[in-house]
Order: C-alpha cells, then sequence, then structure tokens
C-alpha cells in the first residue's frame, strides 16, 4: 500500500551512496544563543557575555547542542522534508570542532554514506549520512554520522 503522505517523495530506492546534500546556510545571533541555553544548555559561557569573555571560549558561544540542532533543521529543509522519512535512529562520532560564536554563520554538507535495507523491516531502508558543517571562515565547527529509517518503493524487491 502507497503512504498517501510520502508518495510524491524520493524513496529508499532513489538514494544513491555518494549523493551530496547542501545544507544552506543560518547566521547564529546573540538572542539564539542565549534563548538556546536559558531553556537547554544553562552555562555561564552559553549566557553571559562577561562570563563567556573569561571562558576558554573567549566569547558567548552557542552550545554545541544548538549547533546539532540547527544543523538537523538544515538538514530537514534540504533532505529530509523531500525524502520518505520516517524518523532518526541515531547518531554516532559526534565531534564539536570549533566554537560557533555570535554572528557566526554555519552550513555545510551531508554526503549519503551507506546504504542498507533493513532485514527484519523489508519496508525500510537506512541511509547513513555523514555531516561535515563549517562556519563563514570554513573551519569545521560539527562533524557527526546520522542513520535515517527510509520508506522503500518496493518492498518485496529486499534481497
Amino acid at each position: 500500500m502507497t503512504n498517501p503522505v510520502t508518495k510524491d517523495r524520493r524513496h529508499f530506492e532513489d538514494l544513491a551512496v555518494g549523493e551530496v546534500i547542501d545544507l544552506g546556510r543560518t547566521t547564529v545571533s546573540k538572542e539564539m544563543i542565549i534563548n538556546f541555553a536559558r531553556e537547554f544548555d544553562p552555562f555561564p559561557f552559553h549566557l553571559d557575555e562577561e562570563a563567556a569573555k573569561a571562558s576558554l571560549l573567549g566569547g558567548l558561544a552557542s552550545s554545541g547542542w544548538q549547533t546539532g540542532a540547527l544543523s538537523l533543521r538544515m538538514l530537514v529543509d534540504s533532505f529530509l522534508s523531500t525524502i520518505a522519512s520516517c524518523g532518526g535512529l541515531g547518531f554516532r562520532d559526534l565531534k564539536w570542532k570549533t566554537p560557533v560564536m555570535v554572528g557566526d554563520t554555519i552550513g555545510g554538507n551531508v554526503t549519503i554514506a551507506g546504504l542498507r535495507r533493513s532485514e527484519s523491516h523489508p519496508q525500510w531502508g537506512i541511509v547513513t549520512l555523514d555531516f561535515d558543517v563549517r562556519n563563514q571562515k570554513d573551519k569545521p565547527v560539527l562533524t557527526m554520522r546520522l542513520a535515517n529509517l527510509v520508506e522503500c518503493r518496493t518492498p518485496e524487491a529486499a534481497a
């Protein structure tokens, strides 16, 4: 049975290892950093400019979790909303490489690193995505590997 929500989206069979997805760009403001930190990561170097200047970061910096959330949002906007995505399965090898500071613009690419059919659920495939998120100076700010579940158009073709 065809899923009416995803019938016009790309499915597992339409994806290719090596495909590169441009995430687009987003600029991180002071307000974004403070608002996120207040709710989710209330360390002084995310909330208070003076405390942040005295920290090892040297200024108000985005939470690494905020950088991850912004990266995921860019992935949804540029890719996951165009495929028959069924949700994330997890991530590994998350690394915060360079702090994201007030006024930084982040963006980058995600590469399809792997594709495999689910052995136990032939209606689904698993896509593995490698993130390379950088700031406006081309310095890496985040890398990680994410696994996502994607509908198969032809489950009966499972190997």
